[in-house]
Protein backbone atom coordinates (compact mmCIF):
# COMPACT_ATOMS: atom_id res chain seq x y z
CA UNK A 1 0.00 0.00 0.00
CA UNK A 2 1.35 3.70 -0.96
CA UNK A 3 -0.44 5.81 1.59
CA UNK A 4 1.34 5.81 5.23
CA UNK A 5 0.14 7.27 8.44
CA UNK A 6 0.40 10.98 8.76
CA UNK A 7 0.20 11.58 4.73
CA UNK A 8 -2.10 14.33 3.64
CA UNK A 9 -5.13 12.87 1.98
CA UNK A 10 -8.89 14.26 0.08
CA UNK A 11 -11.23 11.84 -0.13
CA UNK A 12 -12.60 11.25 -3.38
CA UNK A 13 -15.74 9.15 -3.42
CA UNK A 14 -18.42 8.72 -0.91
CA UNK A 15 -20.78 10.96 1.82
CA UNK A 16 -17.68 12.76 2.93
CA UNK A 17 -15.88 13.63 -0.43
CA UNK A 18 -13.97 15.94 -0.80
CA UNK A 19 -12.97 16.55 2.77
CA UNK A 20 -9.20 16.80 3.43
CA UNK A 21 -7.24 14.97 6.80
CA UNK A 22 -4.42 13.07 7.86
CA UNK A 23 -4.05 9.63 7.91
CA UNK A 24 -4.16 8.55 11.53
CA UNK A 25 -4.27 4.71 10.86
CA UNK A 26 -3.76 2.16 8.41
CA UNK A 27 -5.28 -1.03 7.85
CA UNK A 28 -3.04 -2.58 5.09
CA UNK A 29 -4.49 -5.93 5.43
CA UNK A 30 -8.13 -4.93 4.33
CA UNK A 31 -6.60 -1.89 2.08
CA UNK A 32 -8.34 0.65 4.16
CA UNK A 33 -7.89 3.92 5.62
CA UNK A 34 -9.15 6.07 8.94
CA UNK A 35 -8.85 10.15 8.16
CA UNK A 36 -9.05 12.14 10.77
CA UNK A 37 -11.94 14.21 11.53
CA UNK A 38 -14.44 12.27 8.45
CA UNK A 39 -16.68 8.90 7.74
CA UNK A 40 -17.47 9.87 11.08
CA UNK A 41 -20.34 6.98 13.19
CA UNK A 42 -21.80 7.37 16.29
CA UNK A 43 -20.40 4.65 18.75
CA UNK A 44 -21.89 3.76 22.11
CA UNK A 45 -19.26 3.63 25.36
CA UNK A 46 -19.51 1.56 27.72
CA UNK A 47 -18.88 3.26 30.90
CA UNK A 48 -15.74 1.54 32.37
CA UNK A 49 -14.81 3.75 36.08
CA UNK A 50 -16.37 6.16 38.01
CA UNK A 51 -14.61 9.02 36.02
CA UNK A 52 -15.34 7.84 32.76
CA UNK A 53 -18.45 9.26 31.26
CA UNK A 54 -19.93 6.67 28.99
CA UNK A 55 -22.59 7.64 26.09
CA UNK A 56 -22.45 8.02 22.63
CA UNK A 57 -19.11 9.23 20.61
CA UNK A 58 -18.22 10.03 17.44
CA UNK A 59 -15.15 8.01 16.10
CA UNK A 60 -13.71 7.73 12.48
CA UNK A 61 -14.84 4.52 10.47
CA UNK A 62 -12.33 3.07 8.03
CA UNK A 63 -12.05 4.40 3.90
CA UNK A 64 -10.94 1.95 1.25
CA UNK A 65 -7.54 3.12 -0.35
CA UNK A 66 -9.26 3.48 -3.28
CA UNK A 67 -11.56 6.18 -2.14
CA UNK A 68 -8.36 8.48 -1.25
CA UNK A 69 -5.98 10.63 -3.28
CA UNK A 70 -2.87 11.83 -1.87
CA UNK A 71 -2.69 15.63 -1.48
CA UNK A 72 0.62 17.33 -3.13
CA UNK A 73 0.31 20.90 -3.61
CA UNK A 74 -0.93 23.61 -1.10
CA UNK A 75 -4.32 24.10 -2.99
CA UNK A 76 -5.49 20.91 -2.12
CA UNK A 77 -4.47 19.08 -5.85
CA UNK A 78 -4.03 14.97 -5.65
CA UNK A 79 -1.69 12.48 -7.79
CA UNK A 80 -1.50 8.94 -7.73
CA UNK A 81 1.91 7.93 -6.13
CA UNK A 82 4.73 5.92 -7.81
CA UNK A 83 8.27 5.18 -6.48
CA UNK A 84 11.56 5.74 -8.18
CA UNK A 85 14.90 5.72 -7.39
CA UNK A 86 16.60 8.41 -5.88
CA UNK A 87 20.47 9.69 -6.94
CA UNK A 88 21.41 7.40 -3.63
CA UNK A 89 19.85 4.40 -4.77
CA UNK A 90 16.99 4.53 -2.01
CA UNK A 91 13.47 3.60 -3.29
CA UNK A 92 11.18 6.89 -2.57
CA UNK A 93 7.93 7.89 -3.37
CA UNK A 94 6.92 10.69 -5.77
CA UNK A 95 3.62 12.16 -7.02
CA UNK A 96 3.04 11.35 -10.78
CA UNK A 97 1.54 14.54 -11.38
CA UNK A 98 4.54 17.17 -10.14
CA UNK A 99 7.09 14.74 -10.19
CA UNK A 100 8.08 15.65 -6.66
CA UNK A 101 9.27 14.01 -3.83
CA UNK A 102 6.88 13.25 -1.07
Amino acid sequence: MRLKKDDTVKIIAGKDKGVIGKIIKVDTENERVYVQGANMVSKTMKKRNQQDQGGITKVEAPIHVSNVAIVVSKNGETSKLGYKKDANGNKVRYAKKTGEVI
